[in-house]
């Protein structure tokens, strides 16, 4: 799959990629894959929800390459889990990049768009930043 080349100078040259949530795949700088090793590594191992969701997120993760025409190889496990045949969308979440199949990112989308005031009510307070 080719990486857009807006997105490819941020990820280096050995991004990670790993079941992401909602049905999409994550892809990290590696830098950013080490922080959120370290945060997940500080989650207490006593509860269930904490060791569930570290096996699926490591066990799922690969290291990317990417080659000279910004092209990366998804293993097909991975490919399988979010669904990806043909047409996929790419988007740049903070500071990660997501990869949806078309028709998962536009049932997403339309249910999120539905209920987005909603959900910004719902934001007021956890994170810096949100009005």
């Amino acid at each position: 799959m080719i990486i857009p080349s807006r997105f490819r100078e941020g990820l280096g040259n050995r991004p990670v990629i790993t079941r992401g949530l909602d049905q999409c795949l994550f892809l990290f700088p590696l830098d950013e894959w080490e922080k959120q090793s370290r945060e997940l590594a500080s989650l207490p191992l006593s509860k269930a929800d904490a060791r569930a969701y570290s096996r699926l997120f490591f066990a799922g993760a690969a290291e990317c390459e990417l080659d000279k025409q910004g092209r990366i190889m998804i293993p097909t496990y991975l490919r399988d889990y979010a669904k990806l045949e043909r047409d996929v969308v790419i988007i740049g979440v903070s500071s990660r990049i997501e990869i949806w199949a078309l028709e998962s990112w536009q049932e997403y989308s339309r249910q999120a768009e539905a209920s987005y005031e909603e959900i910004a009510e719902h934001l007021v307070g956890i994170g810096q930043g949100i009005t």
